[in-house]
């Protein structure tokens, strides 16, 4: 009975946030109205989601997210820094494989829109069978240095997080 009225917890609880936040208050309608939202999207959409993702440590992904935020904020002020101040002459785009461990498409997909929302790097495909990203890099004095971090910084938590 719980499971068909809560599908999707966390979702939920992210619905009911993401309102508030919208809406930019807290007051008991709004918190109501965010909780109404959380509890009816996931259940018109659940037909949606047959395989829910595993999330095995839900706290770790908490971590990873207090992280990827706060590597979109430093980016911010570094591609900010490289636009004002760097000649494009100087500049070093460069388009980097990463090749993934990761096998999960849920995995691969959050890989992918990190790399995206951070500034100065953006996710352009990823290979047909799955086992390899395509980034390219605003400004990359070392390629392999970039991928390093990639895979260091986010893939391995994604893989402890996820598989």
């Amino acid at each position: 009975m719980l499971s068909r009225l809560l599908p999707h917890p966390m979702l939920t609880a992210i619905l009911a946030i993401a309102w508030c936040l919208l809406v930019n208050e807290i007051k008991l309608g709004t918190v109501v109205f965010g909780v109404i939202l959380g509890l009816l999207i996931p259940i018109a959409t659940a037909a949606y989601w047959p395989d829910r993702p595993p999330v095995a440590k839900p706290v770790k992904l908490l971590g990873y997210l207090i992280m990827v935020m706060w590597d979109i904020l430093v980016a911010n002020v570094v591609v900010a820094m490289i636009v004002l101040f760097k000649s494009n002459k100087n500049m070093r785009p460069a388009w980097v494989v990463i090749p993934l461990e990761l096998r999960t498409p849920e995995a691969i997909t959050m890989l992918a829109g990190t790399i995206t929302l951070t500034p100065g790097t953006v996710s352009a495909d990823v290979s047909e069978d799955g086992k390899a990203l395509l980034v390219h890099a605003l400004d990359a004095e070392n390629p392999d240095a970039v991928r390093d971090d990639i895979k260091q910084r986010y893939e391995r938590r994604l893989k402890e997080i996820f598989e």
